[in-house]
């Protein structure tokens, strides 16, 4: 949406295919966002879909199946068949979160099963939090978390903590549990703890989860653009693929991004690719004027 008010108030014709399946869709508030800091996300969507209709841009509720160059540009596939041209395409398709297999976890997810403690540590702050460690990084995560509170534990595998990490814990007042964590207890739909291998039941209002996060960047792979070793497609500062005339922006090729990284980024790739329209414009004018001189 951001790239399509950019493009649409530069008085090019955009068409945006929505999904309808935003990662964030689970969230009830959406937090760090200048001016719109607590909005739920679905009314950051509405206001967004307005302002890009007030300039003249399309929205189209559909899932893209597929994505070719072509003669012009590139064939956008929609599901059911139909399909759109573009000279210049911009995926914003985002990234998906891989949890783990633990009961109760996914259905708490975004309500007090959370990721991101810049999102959402304010309205958990000062409770029983937990982070489920073992992964990489985990105890640096576990170090962050304990920003918004006194009350951490911190769950991990045995065997998993290094004798540094296991000190730098401890000096921060950071609990830690050691075992396999099982199921997470619920009553009147809200997290009440979390019970281990074995029946143990460590009390906790609110868990931190690190998940693994997987781009779903199929249709930029498809096309051939370039990733890194880790699989993520790779992108210039303005959000510019491998491939000529295809941009990406958001949680696509930057797993950190939040709402308003991903609306800035795409914001600037909206501007870059405008700007290599005009220069094929302004090559195009040039052959027809010569042609005709």
């Amino acid at each position: 949406m951001s790239a399509a008010l950019v493009l649409s108030r530069a008085r090019r014709s955009v068409l945006v295919v929505d999904a309808g399946a935003p990662r964030n869709g689970p969230a009830a508030h959406m937090h760090g966002y200048l001016s719109r800091d607590g909005m739920a996300p679905a009314e950051l969507l509405k206001v967004g879909r307005a302002e890009v209709r007030h300039y003249g841009g399309d929205i189209l509720d559909a899932t893209v199946d597929g994505l070719t160059e072509d003669r012009t540009g590139f064939e956008v596939t929609l599901t059911g068949g139909l399909r759109r041209t573009a000279r210049r395409v911009l995926v914003t398709t985002g990234l998906r979160d891989e949890l783990p297999d633990i009961t109760g976890l996914r259905q708490r997810w975004a309500r007090d099963v959370l990721h991101c403690p810049y999102c959402h540590g304010h309205e958990v702050r000062d409770r029983q939090l937990g982070v489920l460690g073992g992964s990489p990084g985990a105890v640096r995560y576990a170090q962050i978390v304990r920003q918004w509170t006194h009350d951490l534990v911190y769950f991990t595998p045995p065997g998993t903590l290094t004798a540094a990490e296991r000190t730098q814990l401890t000096a921060r007042a950071i609990g830690v549990v050691e075992g396999a964590v099982e199921q997470l207890l619920v009553n009147d739909d809200r997290l009440r703890g979390v019970r281990l291998a074995g029946g143990r039941v460590v009390p906790r209002d609110a868990l931190f989860v690190p998940p693994t996060f997987v781009p779903n960047n199929h249709l930029l792979t498809g096309l051939g653009c370039a990733v890194d070793d880790d699989g993520w497609v790779t992108t210039d500062p303005t959000g510019r693929t491998s491939v000529p005339g295809v941009w990406a922006a958001g949680n696509v090729v930057d797993p950190r991004a939040q709402v308003i990284t991903a609306a800035g980024a795409a914001s600037a790739a909206a501007i870059a690719l405008n700007a290599d329209l005009v220069g094929e414009d302004v090559r195009s004018a040039v052959d027809a004027y010569q042609h005709t001189s």
